[in-house]
């Protein structure tokens, strides 16, 4: 089976170490995995939450992708766009927008932290909140799931948005999906323990913090970023505690085994930081020396990154309009050429799929079910005293007479001649109930009736 790999960088800033690390690296070694379908993408919507300065947009969306391409990104083996030129995924953002619950969305992490600081500041709790902020996860969420991602690589940081993500592709499913999966349940990938790289202060790498160091700067920017890391007070000669040293993370993230054992082992008998950072310094440049060129020479041919992300795009798009035209049908935004004949099928097929089971209780009394066409119970009867009973009042049902269908607390009960025959199960809320009584009359309409 081909495992699906979906991830991309905000463009709102210039690739730092911690995104090759973290994200763009791993991301290419997976992509050349023959058993892995790779969607890659420059997130230029999301950046849109959190900037408002078009020239630096611009410029980010040029270095990001110059960056991919650099790092050996293979387009012939993987899918590499712009989110802003894939328009089923803003149209994916609004279906999803329709399920999701707002109390799902006032739980995410940077939703919480905007209102929790406005909160400290004795501000409204909103201030400054945009609904693009407060919607990121579904933005989210559509990127994930227009291309049915199984595994997402991301920061620990980002584990709660595929969650939600998760949420809201379960309840898309349920309450369109018919039986059927229509999203994909993704899973968060993160690359051991190079996934968050620190920076130059000892925080999360990250442009809002100003403590990155530029992945493809020049080799004089590199050593004077490297000389700025932060590290304790002792002196040459005096041993360091490599695991409490963000330079020697850094170097990990970066070194084969046996240079990290070797570096680990020198810091512990003394090695002074100066040094050490010369050590990282001397790393970084071997490990993106060739790289680095290839993507100077990228940036001065903006035209050919356009060729090359417009044909991801026609790629990328091959798989998410015949999805979205799918998502689109079920949830009855369809051609009114196909409506009739698409609720006719519908109904037919449900008639034809669900079924009745009957059984005896331990008792003696007789039952039975009704099962829609996933095995989900529509219906549970009451007891009755002798199977011939229980056997009219199931043939009553499926021979289609009119259905007297009453709320009963959080389900729903079928009457007959005044009498409750049967009950559904307990629903989660009142969607999932109407839901279920939609499908009830599909499985008991007759055939003749679906020429509406």
């Amino acid at each position: 089976m081909t495992t699906r790999i979906l991830t991309g960088i905000t463009t709102t800033g210039t690739p730092h170490l911690g995104n090759y690390a973290g994200a763009i690296r791993p991301a290419i070694v997976a992509s050349r995995d023959v058993n892995v379908n790779s969607f890659y993408f420059l997130a230029d919507y999301h950046a849109l939450i959190k900037c408002d300065d078009p020239l630096r947009i611009q410029r980010s969306r040029l270095e990001i992708a110059a960056t991919w391409l650099a790092c050996g990104l293979d387009v012939d083996k993987a899918t590499f766009y712009r989110q802003s030129d894939i328009p089923e995924i803003p149209e994916l953002c609004w279906l999803l927008t329709c399920v999701a619950g707002k109390g799902l969305l006032n739980r995410a992490h940077a939703y919480k932290a905007s209102v929790d600081k406005n909160i400290e500041l004795g501000e409204d709790p909103d201030a400054g909140v945009t609904m693009g902020l407060f919607s990121y996860p579904v933005l989210m969420a559509a990127d994930i799931l227009m291309f049915n991602a199984h595994k997402v690589p991301v920061g620990r940081d980002q584990i709660q948005h595929v969650e939600m993500a998760r949420d809201i592709a379960q309840r898309f499913n349920h309450l369109f999906g018919k039986g059927e999966e229509l999203f994909t349940l993704p899973e968060a990938v993160i690359e051991g323990d190079v996934a968050t790289l620190p920076g130059l202060d000892g925080r999360k790498m990250s442009k809002s913090y100003d403590n990155t160091i530029p992945l493809f700067s020049g080799a004089k920017q590199m050593k004077e970023a490297v000389a700025r890391i932060v590290t304790d007070s002792k002196l040459p000669g005096e041993a360091k505690d490599p695991d409490s040293a963000h330079l020697f993370t850094l170097y990990q993230a970066f070194a084969t085994p046996e240079q990290q054992a070797q570096f680990r082992a020198e810091l512990i008998d003394g090695l002074g930081w100066g040094e050490a950072k010369q050590r990282l310094n001397d790393l970084l440049n071997t490990e993106l020396g060739e790289a680095r060129e290839k993507y100077h020479a990228l940036i001065e041919r903006p035209a050919d990154l356009e060729d090359i992300l417009l044909a991801g795009a026609a790629k990328a798009r091959k798989t998410a309009t015949p999805f979205l035209t799918q998502l689109r049908e079920a949830v009855g935004l369809r051609s009114f050429r196909s409506a009739a004949a698409s609720t006719e099928s519908s109904k037919k097929k449900a008639s034809k799929s669900a079924r009745f089971v009957s059984f005896r209780e331990d008792d003696g009394s007789f039952r039975f079910r009704l099962l829609d066409a996933t095995g989900e119970q529509l219906l549970l009867s009451k007891s009755f005293a002798d199977g011939k009973s229980a056997g009219m009042v199931n043939k009553r049902l499926q021979l289609g007479e009119p259905l007297d269908i009453r709320e009963d607390g959080q389900g729903f009960a079928v009457w007959l001649d005044g009498e409750c025959v049967a009950s559904s199960p307990e629903f989660a809320d009142e969607q999932a109930q109407k839901a279920a009584v939609e499908r009830l009359r599909e499985a008991l309409a007759p055939e003749s009736d679906a020429q509406y």
